[in-house]
């Protein structure tokens, strides 16, 4: 039994198991379950996503692990001239990883549950997410995104969980969230999770409730972007934004994820 929720109250709800990935096995992540994204991809980050590169994206010992390393890379992207912050350098001074079940697989509805141990240290951003299926065709936000589980280091003890959806014509978004504070992020394994339904989108760390998005926020009918399929995201990002200047005497540093759990 697993934990569902439609309001602040627990309530143990049987659901079965769909898709699991238990990290059993040694080597890179599974082609038939994972895609490596590469270079430098979003919020002006300082890392480089190395694609099928072990010393960044590894399984053994029946765990996932994702390194952040401080070292400069080659950027493969790089044109000289270019103003594109991801062009513009011809070498990163960070490395890292992010695999997804783009184009693999997709669920709508259900809970999505991963077990990790976190990185620590100020400039980390770990994440476990989700973005609509249909995301190459009509972009963030219109694809919509949930976020799982975000943590940047500057803050060691908060754990975030957020939506993102369109709102109104253009760009323009919206974004509705919480968090908690969990002790120990980095030294345990805790279990992050959503419960999803045609309703909500309630958030979890271990079997604490902290957070429940009321779905027809986004939108009545079909054009709701929870209300359509979406693929799962593992990365470790650095800097950007959010999580500030990086302390490069924190390095390397480990996402380490024990499984990988939807059920239905």
């Amino acid at each position: 039994m697993n934990l569902g929720c439609n309001s602040n109250k627990k309530v143990l709800t049987r659901r079965d198991l769909i898709w699991a990935e238990e990290f059993d096995y040694v080597g890179l992540p599974k082609a038939e379950h994972w895609v490596f994204e590469e270079g430098k991809v979003r919020n002006k980050e300082s890392q480089y996503y190395t694609k099928e590169r072990q010393e960044n994206v590894y399984v053994r010992k029946g765990k996932l692990y994702i390194t952040a390393r401080k070292e400069d890379f080659p950027n493969s992207k790089y044109e000289k001239g270019s103003n594109d912050w991801r062009k513009s350098s011809p070498v990163s001074e960070y490395t890292s990883g992010s695999i997804n079940t783009a184009g693999l697989f997709a669920w709508k509805y259900g809970r999505i549950e991963v077990r990790a141990k976190l990185p620590r240290g100020k400039g980390v951003w770990p994440a476990i997410w989700m973005l609509g299926d249909n995301f190459e065709d009509v972009a963030w936000p219109h694809s919509g995104e949930i976020d799982i589980m975000e943590h940047v280091g500057k803050d060691p003890k908060t754990i975030h969980g957020t939506v993102h959806f369109p709102k109104g014509d253009g760009e323009l978004y919206a974004s509705d969230g919480g968090q908690i504070e969990i002790e120990n992020l980095s030294r345990k394994f805790h279990i992050y999770a959503i419960e999803w339904n045609e309703e909500t989108i309630s958030f979890f760390v271990n079997e604490q409730i902290y957070h429940v998005f009321e779905i027809d926020q986004a939108g009545i009918g079909e054009d709701n972007p929870f209300r359509r399929k979406h693929f799962l995201l593992l990365n470790l990002a650095l800097g950007g934004s959010w999580p500030g200047p990086i302390d490069d005497s924190i390095f390397p540093q480990k996402f380490v994820i024990d499984y990988v759990r939807v059920y239905q």
